[in-house]
C-alpha cells in the first residue's frame, strides 16, 4: 500500500455549470464531476449539453485536470434505448470517467464505452470489501463509498480493494440512508433518485393532532423554524490526515448546485490542506484561517457525518445560527483586453471606497479597497450594480476567475 507521501490524494469538486467548472479548477480541484442535461441526480443545477461536455474535457485537460461525467440515474425501461444513445456519444468525447449507480446502466456502459473507465456513485451503498470486489469484477475502477461508514471500516475495505476508494470529505448529507430517500416523491411527486429532488428535509415543520386540524405546534425551533429532518454538513478539515491515512485515493466535495462563492472558498481551502500534510505529514497543522474561512460560507453547521461513530454528529442542530454577516461576494475578475487591465463581473452593488477582500489560489486573503470603478468605454463610475461589467482599481493585482468580496464588518 502506498503512503500519502507517494500518492498524491485526489481532490474532487463539483461542476454545476462550465463557470463552476472553471472556478472548481482555478482554485485548484484535480477532478470535477458534472453532469449532462439527462441521466443525473441533479437535474436542477446548470448541467451540461453533449457539446459543452466536450469543451469541458478541452478546457480541464488543458489545465491538467481530469472531467468525470454522472450518468447515476436508476433508469426505467422506456429509457434504455435513450441511455444507451447518450453513453455512445458521451464515450466519444473522451472523459477520464463515467460515474453510475444503476447497473443496467452499468452493463450498457461496458459494452457501448470499454475505453472509459467506471466509477460507483455512492448511491450503490457500498458497505464492506466484499461488496467493492463485486463491483471491480463487474468493471468498475472507482467506488464512492456509502456515506454511513466510518474512517475505520473504509480503512479495511481501502486496505482489501484492488481499486480507487473515493469519500465525501464536505458538503450537504442527505438525511436517508445512501441518499435513497422517498419523501420527494410522495411529497411533491418529484423523485429524488431520477434528479428531481424537492428537498422536503428542508422544509418547515409542525405537529398537528388529527382532531385538532389548523392548530400547529412546535417541535423544536428556532426564529427560522422547524427543520425536523435536516442534517448537519459534513466538514472534514480538522481530519484531513485521518482521510488520507485511511487510503482513499480522492476527496470528493458535494455541491453541483451551490454558487461559485461557495465552491471557491472550500476548494482553496481542502487545496492548502491536502498540500500541506502531502508535503510534511509530521510537521502539520489545521490553520485558524481555514476554519474562519468554511465557517463564513452557507451551511446548516458543521459535523464529522459518521465517520467517528459519534451519533451526537448526526443529529440535526437546533440551535445553529448563521450569525452576523461579514463579507458579501460582489464580482469574479474576468480575462481583460491586451493593455492588462481586467474587468470585474458585478454580481452584487459595489462602489468607489468600498473595503474588499480578493480571493486567490494558493494565497492569503488579502484585504483591500475599491480606488476607482470605469465602465467599459473608460468613464469614471462610482457605483456598480449587478450584472454589468467594470473595471475595478483595487491597488493589487488580481487574475481571471478570482473572486472579490465586499467586508461588511471590518476587522480593527
Amino acid at each position: 500500500m502506498t503512503t500519502p507521501q507517494s500518492n498524491k490524494v485526489e481532490l474532487l469538486a463539483p461542476a454545476g455549470n462550465f463557470e463552476k467548472l472553471e472556478i472548481a479548477i482555478h482554485y485548484g480541484a484535480d477532478a470535477v464531476y458534472l453532469g449532462g442535461k439527462d441521466f443525473s441526480l441533479r437535474n436542477f443545477s446548470g448541467n451540461f449539453r453533449l457539446e459543452e461536455i466536450e469543451q469541458a474535457i478541452v478546457y480541464a485537460h488543458d489545465r491538467g485536470a481530469k472531467v468525470y461525467v454522472t450518468v447515476n440515474v436508476f433508469a426505467r425501461n422506456d429509457e434504455q434505448p435513450y441511455i444507451a444513445a447518450y453513453l455512445e456519444k458521451l464515450g466519444a468525447l473522451g472523459p477520464d470517467g463515467v460515474i453510475v449507480a444503476d447497473p443496467g446502466v452499468l452493463l450498457t456502459a461496458r459494452e457501448l464505452m470499454p475505453q472509459i473507465p467506471l466509477h460507483l456513485s455512492t448511491q450503490a451503498n457500498s458497505t464492506n470489501y466484499k461488496t467493492v470486489e463485486f463491483w471491480q469484477r463487474l468493471g468498475i475502477r472507482r467506488v464512492n463509498l456509502a456515506r454511513e461508514l466510518s474512517l475505520a471500516e473504509i480503512k479495511v475495505i481501502a486496505e482489501q480493494a484492488q481499486i480507487e476508494i473515493e469519500a465525501f470529505v464536505h458538503g450537504a448529507m442527505c438525511i436517508a440512508y445512501s441518499g435513497r430517500c422517498l419523501l420527494s416523491s410522495f411529497m411533491a411527486n418529484r423523485h429524488s433518485n431520477r434528479g428531481m429532488c424537492a428537498h422536503p428535509c428542508r422544509w418547515k415543520y409542525a405537529l398537528v393532532e388529527e382532531l385538532r386540524a389548523g392548530q400547529y405546534m412546535p417541535i423544536d425551533e428556532d426564529e427560522r423554524g422547524t427543520y425536523i429532518f435536516n442534517s448537519k454538513d459534513l466538514c472534514m478539515i480538522e481530519h484531513i490526515p485521518a482521510m488520507i491515512d485511511c487510503g482513499v485515493s480522492a476527496l470528493k466535495i458535494e455541491g453541483r448546485m451551490k454558487g461559485i462563492n461557495y465552491l471557491a472558498s472550500v476548494v482553496k481551502v481542502y487545496r492548502e490542506a491536502i498540500d500541506r500534510y502531502l508535503l510534511d505529514p509530521k510537521g502539520y497543522a489545521v490553520q485558524s484561517e481555514w476554519l474562519v474561512e468554511l465557517a463564513r460560507i452557507d451551511r446548516r453547521g458543521y459535523c464529522t457525518g459518521f465517520y467517528f461513530d459519534d451519533p451526537q454528529q448526526t443529529a440535526p442542530d437546533f440551535d445553529f445560527n448563521m450569525g452576523t454577516e461579514t463579507h458579501r461576494f460582489i464580482g469574479k475578475i474576468l480575462r481583460g483586453p491586451e493593455d492588462g487591465r481586467l474587468p470585474m463581473a458585478v454580481r452584487n452593488r459595489c462602489e468607489v471606497g468600498d473595503p474588499v477582500e480578493i480571493l486567490s489560489p494558493g494565497q492569503a486573503i488579502r484585504k483591500t479597497s475599491i480606488g476607482n470603478l470605469r465602465d467599459d468605454e473608460g468613464n469614471p463610475i462610482k457605483i456598480a450594480q449587478p450584472n454589468t461589467r467594470v473595471y475595478p482599481d483595487l491597488g493589487l493585482k488580481t487574475k481571471p476567475n478570482d473572486l472579490i468580496r465586499k467586508l461588511i464588518l471590518v476587522e480593527p
